[in-house]
């Protein structure tokens, strides 16, 4: 049995990640941007899958190298960010090193999903507004198949998690 599910990702990832961005970076923690990452690495992973099956993609939130790694590494909302982040944890901060360590680092992998939604210039959708965050969510993925079916049953779950009240 993986140790890995939602309330663990949200206790050892999504918690100190965040709390980590926002006192390096001044990126701010919310229980919005907690149920958004939450409910991103459930939609992409099933809050379990470091590595895509059969794809490229690495970490829960199912990065690829020369998309969100690469966004990420080169916003100007956030490039300064990441850079920052990996040197506090000791990571060469390329596409090449974050995309393989953020497989196996998730405060890595959480930074990156908080910092590629950082770079969405509109508010994070309040929680329970879930059609707008799985608005949000395939704004910024852009996932090849995104299985609506399956988000509101993330979603809820991230909700439940995080504590908030839709």
């Amino acid at each position: 049995m993986s140790l890995l599910n939602p309330k663990t990702v949200f206790k050892y990832n999504c918690v100190p990640a965040l709390y980590l961005l926002q006192e390096l970076c001044a990126v701010p923690v919310s229980d919005e941007a907690h149920v958004l990452v939450l409910a991103i690495a459930g939609q992409e992973s099933n809050w379990e899958a470091r590595k895509q099956y059969g794809g490229p993609a690495r970490s829960l939130w199912q990065f690829e190298k020369g998309g969100g790694v690469h966004g990420v590494l080169t916003h100007p909302a956030s490039e300064d960010k990441i850079a920052e982040f990996c040197d506090a944890l000791g990571i060469p901060c390329d596409e090449s090193t974050v995309y393989e360590a953020m497989a196996w680092n998730g405060l890595l992998g959480a930074a990156m999903a908080r910092l590629l939604l950082y770079t969405d210039p509109a508010l994070l959708p309040k929680i329970g507004q879930q059609d707008q965050a799985w608005e949000y969510y395939k704004r910024n993925w852009r996932p090849g198949a995104p299985h609506p079916e399956a988000w509101p049953d993330k979603y809820q779950t991230a909700v439940k998690t995080v504590g908030g009240k839709p």
